[in-house]
């Protein structure tokens, strides 16, 4: 790839991700991914989501590196620096890494950023030029500002177990995958990604905060706001009853104890009876065209004040045959509808694996293991190949020595505990150099 066609539309970004466990490094993957140099800085003891999950056992049975599979999935493409940021002189190196940094990323409480000499305004003016992004879990401007938040928490606070428990569950449940923090990482990387093209046009950074409560709360909201999106009155009067809002809070289609994937005479299949058209080739194909004209299928009004009715109705009908039957009646009469997957089918899904989005690599400390690909492709900025996940502080010489530092104080920060770099050819780089 030549000069004029660089790798990715972020490529010569450079960001500084301070954050930890799933939604900065989602955010900081999306980036790198897109071209971006990412520099993870860890702790001594790293990132916690580490030694979570699924590991590499060796032949003795213990676990390898102790690079757990979700920090894998959100880690590779960075480059791991280890900077003990209590101790002065690592909070220096970080300055001198911001000098040249496009963007510094961290989920650390504002608070405490300003107590370590590392909030906004004292990175501003180091870099002027710096975007520098807070995730949080609550909103600066709210009473919960201080709260700790964890996705569980939040999936909490914004109502999903209580949905869930709506939808039929017996109980208030978490959706069994990191949602509130993939949410948000998502809206960090595209707030990220419009900040820089702000500076583009004025040459200033500034201070962006994505908060996880708020982000949840919307994606949440937008749906089940329902009739309490409306104040009673067409001016906004209140009501005298008391009552605000027309109606209740909820979206009837996505709280149906029937939506969900039918169950069918030996299995199930997932199937979405739409808009009219479904509705009339659907009908016919079962041989009831007649019920089109008849409530509560004549119209997409009608069956979505009857929506609950209608879902029981069809769970009933697909118990009549069996999925291999429904397959061949929904795929000639065009109605959409998709196998219900388990990993393993996922794993090795014709299409995912056709378009390269799993594919293998050979990990240097791992061995052979299935990738994730980026859901995007350009055709004017090809996207790049991501590096492995790092193992702890394997860049932390590289990009120190990048920043200004000699190998004696890149050698004595290593000394101090200030820094950190694994046993092998971090630290073999000093050592070869006599320092």
């Amino acid at each position: 790839m030549s000069a004029e066609h660089p790798r990715g539309p972020l490529a010569g970004v450079r960001i500084l991700d301070l954050s930890s466990i799933v939604l900065g490094p989602l955010a900081t993957l999306t980036l790198a991914g897109l071209g971006a140099e990412v520099i993870k800085i860890e702790a001594p003891d790293g990132d916690n989501v580490r030694a979570a999950g699924s590991m590499r056992v060796d032949a003795h049975g213990n676990e390898h590196e102790k690079m757990g599979h979700v920090f894998m999935h959100n880690n590779r493409g960075k480059k791991s620096v280890v900077l003990d940021l209590k101790k002065p002189a690592a909070r220096q190196a970080l300055l001198a890494l911001a000098k040249d940094a496009d963007v510094l990323l961290s989920n650390i409480r504002p608070a405490a950023m300003d107590r370590l000499g590392l909030g906004y305004d004292a990175l501003a003016a180091v870099n002027p030029r710096l975007v520098y992004v807070t995730a949080c879990g609550y909103s600066a401007r709210g009473p919960y500002a201080e709260r700790p938040a964890y996705d569980d928490l939040i999936q909490g606070a914004a109502g999903l177990p209580w949905l869930l428990q709506q939808a039929g569950a017996e109980e208030p449940m978490y959706v069994p995958v990191s949602i509130a923090d993939r949410v948000t990482g998502l809206h960090v990387a595209y707030s990220i990604s419009a900040a820089l093209f702000a500076r583009e046009r004025n040459g200033l950074g500034q201070h962006v905060e994505v908060s996880m409560f708020e982000s949840v709360a919307h994606f949440v909201l937008a749906d089940h706001m329902a009739g309490r999106t409306f104040v009673p009155g067409m001016n906004g009067e209140r009501a005298s009853t008391g009552v605000d809002g027309e109606g209740e809070a909820g979206y009837d289609r996505l709280l149906s104890a029937d939506r969900r994937p039918y169950r069918t005479a030996d299995g199930y299949l997932c199937v979405l009876i739409y808009n009219d058209k479904h509705w009339k080739t659907f009908l016919t194909a079962i041989g009831k065209p007649e019920l089109f004209s008849e409530s509560p299928f004549s119209s997409q009004r009608s069956r979505s004040r009857h929506i609950r009715e209608v879902y029981a109705w069809v769970a009933g009908v697909m118990r009549t045959r069996t999925s291999a039957q429904w397959k061949t009646l929904l795929e000639e009469a065009d109605i959409p509808y998709q196998a219900v997957n388990s990993m393993e089918d996922l794993l090795n899904d014709l299409h995912l694996n056709a378009t390269g989005f799993i594919s293998e690599e050979m990990h240097p400390s791992e061995g052979r293991i299935r990738i994730l690909g980026n859901p995007t492709t350009w055709s004017g900025t090809p996207l790049p190949a991501l590096a492995p996940t790092p193992r702890l502080g394997e860049h932390s010489v590289e990009v120190l020595r990048s920043a200004g530092y000699s190998d004696d104080q890149v050698k004595q920060l290593l000394e101090e505990g200030s820094a950190g770099a694994p046993l092998g050819r971090c630290n073999a780089a000093v050592v070869a150099t006599g320092a």
